[in-house]
C-alpha cells in the first residue's frame, strides 16, 4: 500500500530544507506519497516553480501535491479561541526548558518580554510566570504537564479536517515541533493517532526555543550537539531523535548554486581587483546593525586596510519590514551609506511572498556566491556563520554596540557584546572559527589578518563545521529522507 506523508513547510527555511534538497525527491523515488502543505498565499508560486516541468496533474501522478495551509484560519483562531490563555503558553513553552542546558538564549526573551510592557503586565502577569519558568526548568514532569495543557488548543472541527479524510495520511511531519502555526496540524494529527515528526531547519532553534507546542513523536536535527539540547533541554526521547545533518546545505557541498565569479561581480558592480568584505546583517531585533556596517564602509573607503577592499551588505528580512518603523529606518541608512561611498553596495534578499516574506530561499545562489567570493564575512552570530565556514571563507562576528540600543520607548535592547554566551555563539567563539571585534580597531585589525592570508583559522573552520552538521559530503537530504522512510514502515 502506498504511504502518504503531510509535510508542512510555513517557512522559507523549510521550502530549502524540503523542495532545494533531496528530502523529497528521496521520498518519492521510494513511492511515497508527499502532501506539501504551505502558506496558501504562495501555492501557485511553488506550483509553477516546482512543477514547471511537469503538469500539475503529472507531478501528483508521480506522488506532489501542494496545498494550503490555512495559516488564516490558524491565526484566527489564536487571536479569538482564549488568546491570553495561548499566548501566555506559547511564552512559558519558549523559556521553559530544562537548566540542563544553556539557557542564555531563552533568558534573554525572558528579558525582552519585561521591557516591552507595561507594570501591570509585570505584576500581573510576568512575575507569576517567572514562577511557573523556575518550575518548568526545573521538572520535567512539569514541562510534560504543559504539552499536555497546550493541547486544549485544538481546534474543533479541525482547521485540516478535510485534508486529514482525503488524503488519509500515515505520516506528519513539520519543521517545528509546534512552535509556529504548525502546532494545530500537530495537535490534530496526535488527536487522530497519526505518528508524526518534526525536522530541525535553524542553527539556533534546539536552544531558543524549547518544549514542544504539541504531542511530537519523532524529531530529526543537525548533530550531536542539537540532539543532546533536545534530549536534556525538552525531554526528548534519545532513541526517537535522528542524527540526519542539515539538508539545505547539500547545495552548498554540491556547489550546484555557485554562480561564476564574474558573473557575480558584474551583478553588484563590484570591482573584480578589489577584495571584497561582505556583511550579511543579523539580530536586528535586539540590536541595530548600523554600528557594525558604518566601520566597515569607512574602512574600505580609506587607506586603513591592507589590501585595496570594497563592501557589500546583504539586509536582513526584517530591513523589509515596516513595523517597527526602526527596521526600515535602519535599511535607509544603509541605502544612503551606499550612496554615500563608492566601494559600498547592497544586495537585497528576494521575496517569495506571502508570510514566507524574504525567507523563501529564492536566492540561495546569491547567499553562496556571496560567501564562496569574499575575502573574509562579518555578520553578527548569524547561522551565517555555519554557512560560510562550509565556503571555508574567514569570518568575523562584529559587536559594535550602539549605546543604548534602539534607544525606543518599549522597545527593548540588548548589548551585542553580551550576547556571546548564547548557546550557538558560544560554540563558534570556543571553535574558534573566526574572530569576535568589539570596537573599529579590532574589526581593522581582524580584515587585515584575513586579507594577508586567508587560510588562517582554516582547520578551525572545517571542524566547527564538522561538529556542528555532521555530514559532509552532500548527503544529508537522503539520510534524512532515509530515516523518514525507516520510520513509516514500522
Amino acid at each position: 500500500m502506498t504511504k502518504r506523508i503531510f509535510i508542512s513547510a510555513d517557512h522559507g527555511m523549510a521550502i530549502i530544507y524540503f523542495l532545494q534538497s533531496d528530502v523529497v525527491s528521496t521520498l518519492l523515488a521510494a513511492g511515497v506519497e508527499v502532501i506539501l502543505l504551505t502558506d496558501d498565499e504562495i501555492v501557485p508560486q511553488l506550483k509553477s516553480r516546482f512543477m514547471s516541468s511537469r503538469s500539475e496533474a503529472e507531478w501528483t501522478h508521480h506522488g506532489l501535491t501542494i496545498e494550503g495551509l490555512r495559516l488564516k484560519q490558524a491565526n484566527d483562531y489564536a487571536k479569538k479561541i482564549s488568546p491570553r490563555w495561548q499566548s501566555l503558553l506559547i511564552y512559558l513553552r519558549r523559556v521553559g526548558g530544562s537548566r540542563r542546558i544553556n539557557t542564555e538564549a531563552m533568558d534573554s526573551h525572558i528579558w525582552e518580554v519585561w521591557g516591552e510592557n507595561g507594570w501591570k503586565f509585570r505584576l500581573g502577569i510576568w512575575i507569576p510566570s517567572a514562577l511557573m519558568i523556575l518550575l518548568l526548568r526545573n521538572f520535567s514532569f512539569v514541562r510534560k504537564w504543559l504539552v499536555r495543557m497546550q493541547n486544549r488548543f485544538t481546534p474543533t472541527p479541525g482547521l485540516y479536517t478535510d485534508l486529514f479524510e482525503k488524503y488519509q495520511p500515515d505520516m506528519v511531519i513539520a519543521s517545528t515541533p509546534g512552535w509556529r502555526m504548525d502546532r494545530y496540524l500537530l495537535r490534530e494529527s496526535a488527536r487522530r493517532g497519526i505518528p508524526n515528526m518534526t525536522v530541525i531547519v535553524g542553527w539556533d532553534n534546539s536552544s531558543s526555543y524549547n518544549i514542544s507546542g504539541a504531542d511530537v513523536q519523532w524529531a530529526t536535527c543537525w548533530s550531536e550537539l542539537q540532539k543532546e539540547e533536545l534530549v536534556k533541554g525538552s525531554d526528548w526521547n534519545p532513541e526517537r531523535v535522528n542524527i540526519g545533518g542539515i539538508p539545505s546545505y547539500d547545495g552548498y557541498f554540491r556547489k550546484s548554486w555557485l554562480m561564476p565569479r564574474d558573473e557575480y561581480f558584474k551583478l553588484h558592480n563590484l570591482d573584480p581587483k578589489r577584495k571584497l568584505i561582505s556583511y550579511a546583517s543579523s539580530f536586528v531585533h535586539f540590536a541595530p546593525n548600523f554600528p557594525n556596517i558604518e566601520a566597515l564602509a569607512k574602512l574600505v573607503s580609506s587607506d586603513a586596510l591592507a589590501e585595496p577592499s570594497q563592501l557589500l551588505i546583504r539586509l536582513h528580512p526584517s530591513h523589509f519590514q515596516d513595523r517597527p518603523k526602526i527596521f526600515a529606518d535602519e535599511r535607509a541608512q544603509v541605502f544612503a551609506l551606499e550612496k554615500k561611498y563608492p566601494h559600498v553596495h547592497v544586495v537585497q534578499p528576494v521575496a517569495l511572498g506571502g508570510s514566507l516574506g524574504y525567507y523563501g530561499g529564492e536566492d540561495m545562489d546569491e547567499k553562496s556566491s556571496m560567501m564562496a567570493y569574499s575575502d573574509v564575512l562579518v555578520t553578527v552570530y548569524s547561522t551565517m556563520l555555519v554557512e560560510t565556514a562550509v565556503h571555508d571563507t574567514p569570518m568575523i562576528a562584529a559587536v559594535i554596540d550602539t549605546p543604548g540600543g534602539w534607544n525606543k520607548p518599549n522597545k527593548f535592547s540588548l548589548s551585542l557584546k553580551e550576547i556571546g554566551d548564547w548557546p550557538t555563539h558560544k560554540r563558534f567563539r570556543e571553535a574558534k572559527a573566526g574572530r569576535v571585534a568589539q570596537n573599529e580597531t579590532e574589526l581593522r585589525d581582524m580584515l587585515n589578518l584575513y586579507l594577508k592570508d586567508r587560510s588562517v583559522d582554516s582547520e578551525e573552520r572545517r571542524k566547527f563545521v564538522e561538529r556542528e552538521i555532521t555530514f559532509t559530503d552532500a548527503s544529508a537530504g537522503k539520510r534524512t529522507a532515509e530515516f523518514i522512510l525507516k520510520v513509516i514502515a514500522a
